[in-house]
């Protein structure tokens, strides 16, 4: 897609080939009803959903700042090179700036019909050490308003809102960072003060929603990584009891009960969202639960742990948050939890990097900040800190974000068809260009082959990534960048790309491939005919061409598949020129 047009085409672009249809549900509330979340006649509903990750809380790996961690410490970056008071004025346009009704109304054409929103109580609440009577809650607006916001939205487009306490009163767990935990005060687990914070609040957000049919859900706690029984557990996974877990979630259910009867109640085990030993037996009947899911196989076994507890329970499952990887591995998670009937909701929408539907540009600019704060370059001063960081607080908005269609396109589409099309139109009149990089639309095996699809980081021995180049595209084909645009490289043994083009005249033309390195043993697949090059070595770092002469195009679409029998090819282009 053409950047500079991207901020006219957003809200619009609801793509013919999507076949996902948003939802015409009057307003009733969902429930869970057997193994089923339902609406309020009954029927089935699966949750499509995305998570607003780095609004209201940030995490320093979203920013190239994973050295840094907690939002607090992101902050405190931001005070040092700009100054405290401008650090305040940063984070009050970021809320302004990040989640607006342009991209709630974007969510909806590519397809999501929920949001699951990662919410900060520092936003509702004051912490515990900063009230002015203990024991009491002072009630901020702030978290409430911006709520109240993204609710109006999703409402216009007929989409559920999910609240999710992600960033609880004094942290949850043993990784700082998801909730903004600071490791020298009392934890959530230390802290009475801290629980019944908490408590209160949810408190005061069913109040406020209790009437909300829109409100999907309350999903009570975020992934709480913390051992009860040994400190020494310091993810949770080997808890056996989980008892202050327990606890504390049927005590913030019987707080929601007493004002609202009407919402779910999704709760969350131990170990990142996915232990659930002594969680059992449950003690509401309108429950969901949640289990996360990133970087393991996308195969029944991977997830059948939580099918057992569905079934022995007789409760709904939703995969409450994943994300993270390829696009082969996004339509196969998909396609894998909704052939069980339970819905899913992403990470985030957007951050630097090519693996969610929005792309946050890493500018030269910015990455002279960082460079600072690794302790790489000298430390700018305060005008060049305030410009960068308002530079970056620009770039933050939808129409100034990189839209990666082959992301929702694998989400959606994929999970759907097997059918390539097309990831840019190309009219082939007399001459034309197609970029390397621009591939069709699909699956692995379908649109392309790659013998490194996805990303296996929680899977011991497994070390593939997909794109190892980690820009322009989220497949498992290796992109970098090059001083004009992009190029394919390290192109292995077997691997193929296939391509859509449409021509306007039929007739004889020559084909070339614009190629580096040395070249293997291949062939171009062209509609029926096939033509082999031999081997051949390019040895200089320009670009050479490969030609093919007399090649036969028929008026209309053509598709053009580059295989490649021996690797070592890098590849920039597809040049097109008519016979005379």
């Amino acid at each position: 897609m053409n950047k500079s047009a991207l901020g006219r085409t957003f809200v619009t672009a609801c793509f013919s080939i999507l076949t996902m249809v948003l939802p015409a549900q009057s307003q009733t509330f969902l429930k869970a009803k057997g193994r089923l979340i339902t609406d309020g006649k009954g029927n089935k509903v699966i949750l499509r959903g995305m998570g607003l990750g780095g609004w209201m809380l940030q995490e320093g790996y979203m920013f190239k700042l994973g050295n840094t961690g907690q939002q607090y410490r992101i902050k405190a970056r931001i005070a040092d090179v700009a100054g405290a008071e401008y650090a305040n004025r940063f984070y009050d346009k970021w809320l302004t700036n990040h989640t607006r009704k342009i991209d709630i109304d974007s969510m909806a054409s590519w397809g999501f019909n929920s949001i699951r929103l990662p919410m900060h109580y520092a936003l509702y609440t004051l912490p515990v050490e900063q009230e002015p009577v203990a024991g009491q809650n002072t009630w901020l607006e702030k978290g409430f308003a911006m709520t109240d916001s993204l609710l109006k939205w999703c409402k216009a487009n007929h989409m559920y809102l999910i609240l999710d306490l992600h960033a609880a009163p004094g942290g949850q767990g043993n990784d700082l960072a998801i909730s903004d935990r600071d490791a020298s005060k009392p934890s959530l687990w230390d802290s009475p003060a801290n629980q019944q914070k908490m408590i209160a609040l949810w408190k005061k957000l069913a109040q406020r929603y209790a009437n909300e049919p829109y409100i999907g859900g309350y999903d009570i706690i975020n992934e709480p990584n913390w051992g009860f029984e040994k400190a020494t557990d310091r993810k949770g996974t080997e808890e056996t009891r989980n008892a202050p877990l327990r606890q504390l979630m049927v005590d913030i259910t019987k707080a929601i009960r007493e004002v609202d009867k009407n919402h779910i109640i999704i709760i969350e085990g131990n170990g990142f969202g996915n232990n659930y030993r002594g969680v059992f037996p449950l003690w509401d009947n309108n429950m969901v639960l949640s289990f996360h899911k990133y970087g393991n196989f996308n195969n029944l076994g991977s997830i059948q742990n939580f099918l057992n507890m569905s079934r022995d329970n007789n409760v709904p499952l939703w995969m409450g948050e994943s994300g993270e990887n390829s696009n082969t591995w996004f339509t196969e998670a998909i396609k894998l939890v909704e052939g069980q009937n339970i819905g899913w909701s992403w990470w985030q929408e957007k951050k630097i990097g090519i693996n969610n539907p929005l792309e946050i540009k890493l500018t030269p600019s910015y990455q002279k900040l960082i460079d600072y704060w690794y302790g790489k370059a000298p430390k700018p001063s305060q005008s060049e800190a305030i410009a960068t960081l308002d530079e970056f607080l620009e770039n933050i908005k939808l129409e100034n974000n990189i839209y990666h269609r082959d992301v929702t396109d694998a989400m959606f589409r994929q999970v759907k068809t097997d059918v390539t099309v097309p990831f840019k139109s190309v009219t082939v009149i007399g001459k034309a260009t197609i970029n390397a990089v621009d591939y069709d639309l699909g699956s692995q095996r379908k649109a392309y082959y790659d013998k490194d699809t996805s990303s296996y980081q929680y899977t011991p021995g497994v070390k593939t990534q997909g794109n190892r180049g980690h820009v322009y595209r989220n497949d498992g084909v290796d992109i970098e960048a090059d001083n004009d645009g992009y190029h394919i490289y390290s192109m292995e043994d077997g691997e193929w790309l296939k391509y859509t083009f449409n021509v306007k005249q039929a007739g004889v033309y020559t084909v070339k491939l614009k190629v580096a390195s040395e070249v293997g043993k291949g062939k171009v697949s062209l509609n029926l005919e096939t033509v082999h090059y031999p081997g051949k070595a390019i040895t200089t770092k320009d670009w050479s061409y490969l030609e093919f002469k007399n090649i036969k195009l028929r008026k209309g679409l053509n598709k053009l598949q580059v295989n490649v029998d021996e690797g070592g090819l890098n590849f920039k282009a597809i040049e097109f020129v008519k016979n005379k």
